[in-house]
């Protein structure tokens, strides 16, 4: 019996072992539980509504405010300039001397005939005066004191005429002395000293030109003229125009509108507006070619979102993840407009206080929750808001 037992105790206890290690391999067999991925960290924008201008940029040519073409008014020998070429001038300011010694014999012969007709006239007055009472006691006849009368009178009208004479020939003597008709930068002399000039001179002396206020000539398509003419002719005066140089920068300087659409280009189908440019450091020379951005509208509570936010699906249309309340993500179509520092004008499909993300869009799935973090702008689109075309 008891070799018996040992034996059957042996066998039990191998038993145990063996279920005890295949329960240890099972329970290694079975997978552990993973933990709850985090949720993906996204940057959004919280949309605010704000003032927006909204804006065309074209581009125009700098036109001089007033232009004056220096041309004699009498033909003479030019004696010398009396002007600094490319320096302001003033109005009645002497430009050109010529010759006045001809003009002065002129003057002299005009003012001699004067004279002669003046003594004409006082002779025949005093004529007719002693004819009068020998008229009256008909000592000499009606036709003999009628003469006298007439001769007196023309004497008279010959004194006007030489009065007359005289005017002019002194006016002539004056237009010698060439004046600057308006003021402003006059540029370079184009005649010399001693040159012989007429009236019927092609070319002008010289050419002044007022540029502390300027034109600035834009030309836009007709159809874009329905926004900038719905604001009116008052409402046109009050819109902002900013002149832009060809890197970009902005003039220091104020414009505002005078009149658009007056007439259209039949071979372009453009409109010119004018816009008139305060320019009191003279950066704006006359024939420069500038761009002027041109507010078309304004809207009092516009929303803007940063470019990035903004997808495009297959289809070409624009969407946007949002988060609610509980930051869950969804995909929303929307409509966008201008674009204005870097940033799309939202017409559609938002509405202030929403969230939208702006960066980790790629970590994102329907329904799936973030951890959202604010969104900061560069230092490029922190800017003043300002419009420019799609």
């Amino acid at each position: 019996m008891y070799p018996n037992t040992f034996i059957k105790n042996t066998f039990v206890k191998k038993n145990t072992v063996i279920a005890a290690v295949l329960f240890s391999l099972a329970a290694c067999s079975k997978p552990a539980q993973e933990p709850p991925a985090p949720a993906p960290s996204v940057t959004v924008f919280k949309l605010q509504a704000a003032p927006v201008v909204l804006s065309d940029t074209l581009p125009g040519r700098v036109a001089a405010y007033r232009t004056a073409d220096i041309r004699p008014q009498v033909g003479g020998i030019v004696l010398r300039r009396q002007f600094e070429q490319g320096a302001d001038v003033r109005a009645g300011q002497k430009l050109f001397q010529l010759n006045p010694a001809p003009f002065q014999a002129d003057v002299d012969l005009a003012a001699a005939a004067l004279q002669h007709a003046v003594a004409t006239a006082q002779r025949a007055t005093t004529q007719a005066e002693r004819l009068k009472p020998l008229m009256e006691a008909d000592a000499i006849s009606r036709q003999a004191y009628d003469d006298a009368v007439a001769q007196r009178e023309q004497a008279s009208a010959n004194v006007a005429q030489a009065r007359a004479a005289l005017a002019r020939r002194r006016l002539d003597l004056a237009f010698a002395s060439i004046d600057a008709p308006i003021a402003g930068r006059i540029g370079q002399e184009l005649v010399s000293e001693g040159a012989l000039v007429g009236q019927a001179d092609a070319a002008p002396m010289a050419r002044i030109q007022q540029i502390d206020q300027v034109y600035v000539d834009v030309r836009q398509p007709a159809s874009a003229l329905a926004a900038l003419q719905a604001s009116g002719p008052a409402g046109v005066d009050k819109l902002p125009v900013t002149i832009l140089a060809a890197d970009g920068s902005e003039y220091p300087v104020k414009g505002r509108i005078l009149f658009s659409g007056i007439s259209i280009d039949a071979g372009t189908g453009d409109a010119t507006i004018r816009v008139l440019v305060d320019n009191p450091q003279r950066q704006l020379l006359p024939g420069m070619f500038v761009r002027a951005r041109i507010a078309r509208a304004a809207q009092a509570d516009g929303l803007l979102l940063p470019q990035q936010a903004v997808l495009r699906n297959s289809g070409g249309e624009a969407q946007a993840w949002v988060l609610d309340a509980q930051h869950k993500a969804s995909l929303k179509p929307i409509a966008v407009g201008d674009v204005i520092a870097h940033q799309y004008v939202i017409t559609g499909g938002l509405r202030v206080g929403d969230t939208v993300v702006v960066e980790g869009q790629e970590r994102l799935q329907p329904g799936a929750t973030a951890a959202p973090q604010p969104w900061k702008r560069a230092a490029a689109q922190a800017a003043a808001v300002t419009a420019t075309p799609r």
